[in-house]
């Protein structure tokens, strides 16, 4: 009956992936979609603590389990209060790592015990258990340390590095974990020495993988890696026959992957290129020398522009959200509206540190969804549009991503706020974005930039406005 009963909870909970993941899709219902999906998970742990039962045996260990329940669920709740918007991306590097880790352990704890059982790997149900142990280690600890090495990057206490070689050095440690599985398979037992090489050689893999790559091409990364912790989640679930723990591996990995190739999309590059291209790095390769006058405009004249526009269209970028400005510029949007002006956002898919940036950052301010353009919606409406304010954002903006085939961005779509009527910028200096090149849009006729911080500048800027 208990097991009949635990099968049920884990459909449950299944089943509350499902509404979640499909509430997550929008803004209104997000949050209460993240509620039932945590539901659904409790439901799943506790079943599993107290109805799983194998050869007549409970879990047993309640001391050990809660305990380490109520750490996690205090570390995780103070985190998740004290964060800022700023280091989101930190955050959610850190626990997909965390997660990483959890499938690892996992298969160290499972291959262990078959040593320890001195169990034979004869049978092709035992290659095919083992395999999936060592999948699951492999794929865990390189989401591990990846995640890790993306957490440091993005903290800024990281730089990008590359070792002379690095991509030999990488096919070496990947076909060295490939002949690990086949040779700790072929042995036909537990040895415990070969699995401590194994663990090396992934975590070295996983720190050589992600530490040459650029920050622009951080968001795809994380992407990358929350898909590799959602495999191994996979690889658990199948070695303790747990649905739960199946579905929701399945879920995150599949969607990890299909966003993965969404962000490679967006920036018009092969996953591959990514990987091995270290676009966003600290080189700017060939790029063209980019000559002209900066203008710079004053904060009344930036008012009296947006004012008396009839459309407006704010581009943010990372900028906005080192500022913490979302706030403003959304009362900034409703005393522009208040005025008559049409106002909206452009969203690029690749802004920020992480899929989805602005988005959550706009959505913590209250700004309408309905309000949010993609990139093609956008880039259609930017020819009518009386005035573009570029805040924080820099390579996503670049004309040089269409006119400069030398140069690193170049082929990488982008919103193109060149085609307005006039473009002003909010930007503390002249400092260059994750490329590393210069951006032509600042040197347009049509651009004026505000320089400051984002946050003291729109607040300034609404001042003048209401003003007039």
């Amino acid at each position: 009956m208990g097991v009949n009963i635990l099968h049920f909870s884990y459909l449950i909970a299944s089943i509350t992936f499902i509404l979640g993941l499909k509430m997550l899709s929008h803004p209104k219902t997000a949050q209460r979609g993240n509620l039932i999906a945590a539901i659904g998970m409790f439901i799943g742990i506790v079943a599993t603590i107290f109805l799983y039962e194998k050869d007549g045996n409970h879990l047993g260990n309640y001391t050990w389990i809660f305990s380490g329940m109520a750490v996690g669920t205090i570390v995780g709740t103070l985190m998740a209060k004290k964060v800022k918007m700023t280091a989101m991306p930190q955050m959610v590097s850190f626990f997909n790592g965390m997660g990483g880790a959890c499938a690892a352990i996992i298969s160290i704890v499972e291959y262990n015990r078959l040593a320890n059982a001195g169990i034979s790997f004869d049978a092709n149900t035992m290659k095919l258990e083992v395999l999936t142990i060592l999948l699951g280690l492999i794929i865990g600890s390189v989401s591990f340390a990846g995640s890790i090495i993306a957490y440091l990057k993005l903290e800024g206490k990281l730089g990008d590095k590359s070792l002379p070689g690095a991509q030999i050095i990488n096919l070496v440690l990947l076909a060295g974990l490939l002949v690990l599985i086949g040779w700790l398979i072929s042995l036909g037992h537990a040895n415990m020495a070969y699995i401590a090489i194994l663990i090396v050689f992934a975590l070295l893999y996983g720190i050589l993988f992600v530490l040459p790559i650029g920050g622009a091409d951080m968001p795809v990364v994380i992407s990358l890696l929350n898909s590799f912790t959602g495999m191994a989640a996979v690889f658990g679930g199948f070695l303790y026959n747990n649905q739960a723990m199946l579905t929701g591996g399945i879920f995150v990995g599949s969607a990890g992957t299909i966003l993965t190739i969404l962000m490679c999309k967006a920036m018009n590059r092969s996953l591959t290129n990514v990987i091995i291209g270290s676009f966003g790095g600290n080189k700017a390769g060939d790029a063209r020398e980019v000559s002209g006058t900066i203008k710079e405009i004053s904060l009344n004249d930036a008012a009296v522009l947006s004012y008396y526009a009839q459309k407006v269209i704010i581009v943010p970028g990372y900028g906005l959200a080192v500022a913490q400005a979302q706030h403003t510029c959304h009362e900034f949007e409703k005393t522009l509206e208040a005025n008559g002006v049409i106002v909206k956002y452009a969203i690029h898919p690749v802004a920020g540190r992480m899929p989805g940036h602005m988005n959550v950052l706009l959505a913590e301010a209250d700004v309408a969804y309905d309000k949010l353009l993609e990139m093609e919606t956008a880039n259609e409406e930017f020819a009518t549009t009386d005035l573009v304010l570029v805040i924080g954002a820099n390579d996503v903006v670049n004309p040089a991503a269409k006119n400069d085939p030398a140069s690193p961005i170049y082929g990488m779509p982008i919103l193109e706020v060149e085609l307005a009527k006039n473009i002003i910028i909010l930007k503390r200096g002249m400092a260059k974005g994750y490329a590393g090149i210069e951006n032509e849009l600042f040197y347009s006729d049509k651009t004026r930039m505000l320089f400051g911080d984002a946050k003291v500048s729109l607040q300034n800027l609404l001042s003048e406005v209401k003003s007039l």
